[in-house]
């Protein structure tokens, strides 16, 4: 037999497939869902995160005869994670609760619980790859996860098993189907687990006070200061949106700056929406911190492609960058990721 693995089962297709790849190739399985928030009636069901993820979670877990444990985490979820997401759009910025959520409340208590268990090391259905004590990207591109994981610990990395990792989300599909899982079947879940809808204002309005200033009027102003018109509340908006804006300009016009103090939304075009260099503040490194002329790759939008970088300048948690050519639509408060020239997760830190 070989070591105990506690494997993080969200209910979903991936880390049903995990567990199953774990107990074929003679771990000690153990299976953990999280429950991270409570459910009401304006949380319906959803592929992940829901009543009936964890049912099935277990469901699974009884086919492959391994025991299984719900944590409650709420607590801590709602500090680090919903907490931070209304902070975050009050100010202007534009939040990834997964990375939150990564960083500050599965990875740290999952790695708790497997020592409580005894468990030399945890498992989840991440489409990363864990390997020697380093992180590297996704082998299918399309599905590649590492860009949410920049913000876990590099001891729980060292810990860390990936079954899926190698694989491709149809080789996944077809594993759960030849072995009837539950979740053989289950769509992919594409919106924030405690958004209802996708209705993130509607998060916010519930969290916010009545007068919040994120919420209120504010003038639409372009790049030069001129008012255009009048927002219901710059958390409406993020950097590079297109929807909801004036019309009559001869060429497209996208949200390019938030101005929470003037409670201004700039709008302005595609060249002043593209820039060249980026900060990131809260570094997390995952390898040997990078110094001033290094040279990486960086992404800074889930499912965009990594861009050519230079590092300006380094020191304590932050990074400057300098990129090779102008990116679009670089919104503070979402996850700048270096990786290496063979894929490595080598940190990354958020959009300042």
């Amino acid at each position: 037999m070989k070591p105990r693995v506690l494997v993080a089962m969200s209910g979903g297709v991936d880390s049903s497939v995990a567990a199953a790849r774990l107990v074929d190739q003679g771990y000690d399985v153990v299976g953990a869902t999280m429950k991270l928030f409570c459910y009401g009636d304006s949380v319906p069901d959803r592929p992940c995160c829901s009543l009936d993820s964890i049912n099935d979670a277990r469901a699974v877990a009884d086919a492959l005869r391994i025991p299984h444990y719900v944590l409650n985490l709420e607590d801590r979820f709602a500090l680090h994670v919903i907490e931070n997401f209304v902070a975050e759009y009050s100010r202007g910025r534009t939040p990834i609760p997964c990375v939150r959520c990564n960083s500050f409340t599965k990875f740290r208590d999952l790695l708790a619980h497997a020592d409580a268990l005894d468990c030399a090391a945890i498992a989840t259905g991440h489409y990363a790859v864990a390997r020697d004590g380093r992180l590297y990207r996704g082998r299918d591109r399309s599905k590649d996860q590492s860009y949410f994981l920049w913000g876990i610990d590099h001891g729980v990395v060292a810990r860390m098993l990936t079954p899926v990792g190698e694989m491709t989300k149809a080789e996944t599909r077809a594993i759960a189907r030849r072995l009837g899982l539950v979740t053989a079947e289950k769509p992919e879940s594409v919106e924030i687990c405690f958004v209802p809808d996708d209705d993130y204002v509607g998060v916010l309005a519930r969290h916010l006070p009545a007068d919040a200033p994120a919420l209120a009027p504010g003038p639409l102003v372009t790049t030069t200061g001129e008012v255009i018109g009048e927002h219901e509340g710059y958390a409406r908006y993020t950097i590079g949106q297109r929807r909801g804006l004036p019309g009559g300009f001869a060429e497209p016009r996208f949200v390019v700056a938030i101005h929470p103090e003037r409670r201004e939304v700039v709008i302005g075009t595609a060249d002043e929406l593209a820039g060249h260099h980026v900060v990131l503040e809260e570094v997390n490194w995952l390898a040997d911190p990078l110094e001033e002329g290094a040279s990486c790759e960086v992404q800074i939008r889930y499912r965009a492609a990594g861009v050519p970088a230079k590092v300006l300048s380094a020191g304590g948690e932050t990074v400057s960058l300098g990129l090779e050519r102008p990116v679009r639509a670089i919104s503070p408060g979402q996850s700048g990721v270096l990786y290496g020239p063979d894929g490595q997760v080598l940190g990354g830190g958020v959009i300042a």
